[in-house]
């Protein structure tokens, strides 16, 4: 019985090793590429390991690339993209959840349509918009865009997270004397916090990978964001391997941050918020 235990254990820890290695791979080898000279990386047979460390790529990356701008632009965009969707979101979904009116579900249904709505469709009337307002070229026209991707996915995701919160806590909220907006504000969402949490870092998520919106509205260098800043590391069939992995590297640094802090919060917000 013992021996059956034991290898059960194994052939668990085996697997998920196996699983960690393959989840893995792709990072170590960016990390592997980026610290190799161009000769080394053209190299027929690739090498598990640079011969001779190069920090030349991240050198260009930083004093020829423009590299830190477009890690700038792009949190500059992501975070007060990612903050005014929360406000917004947590807002309409609470109303759309906790309150009785008519047309809530045509309003529920309508924001889940406008969340799968395919941004290939969307991007030539928003480009044409964001140009009326004087905001193409600009960090500013992607923060007025980027809002039809992140609010009705926030909004979505919460409204299932508001309706896991059982009414008799806000009921007894407010037989205590709290009105609407002081539940609201100082029992709803503090409740609501890892849900809360979990959103706030898919909205970033969002923003810091999106390619198709910035290629449009942005072609200024200092407002390019990181997304582009990589895409311009390709001109025709020539790749600069070296700084785009290293690009990588570095665009991957503040998600797995986020993810490593608040990873507590991200399974409890998506066990709650995924299941209605």
């Amino acid at each position: 019985m013992e021996n059956k235990s034991i290898g059960k254990q194994v052939l668990v820890y085996g697997a998920l090793a196996f699983l960690l290695i393959f989840a893995l791979f792709p990072l170590y080898w960016m990390l592997n590429t980026s610290f190799k000279s161009q000769g080394e990386i053209y190299n027929m047979t690739p090498s598990f390991w640079p011969q001779v460390f190069s920090w030349s790529a991240y050198e260009k990356l930083l004093t020829e690339k423009g590299f830190l701008s477009n890690i700038k632009n792009s949190l500059y965009v992501s975070l007060i993209v990612s903050f005014l969707s929360i406000l917004f979101s947590m807002l309409a979904a609470y109303a759309i959840s906790k309150l009785q009116f008519k047309g809530r579900g045509f309003i529920s249904r309508g924001i889940l349509y406008a969340y799968l709505m395919p941004r290939a469709v969307l991007f030539i009337p928003l480009y044409m918009l964001v140009n009326a307002i004087g905001l193409s070229n600009s960090v500013y026209g992607l923060m007025l865009i980027y809002p039809t991707i992140t609010i009705p996915y926030a909004t979505w995701m919460l409204v299932s997270y508001f309706k896991s919160i059982p009414g008799e806590i806000e009921e007894a909220a407010m037989i205590d004397g709290c009105s609407r907006a002081r539940t609201m504000w100082s029992v709803i969402f503090p409740l609501a916090a890892p849900g809360l949490a979990a959103t706030f870092i898919f909205a970033f998520t969002l923003c810091w990978s999106e390619y198709l919106y910035a290629l449009v509205i942005v072609t200024k260098t200092s407002d390019k964001t990181i997304t582009l800043g990589l895409s311009d590391m390709i001109v025709g069939d020539v790749f600069a391997w070296g700084p785009l992995m290293g690009g990588s590297i570095i665009a991957s640094i503040p998600v797995i941050i986020m993810y490593l802090f608040t990873s507590k919060y991200m399974v409890s917000g998506m066990t709650v918020g995924g299941v209605k």
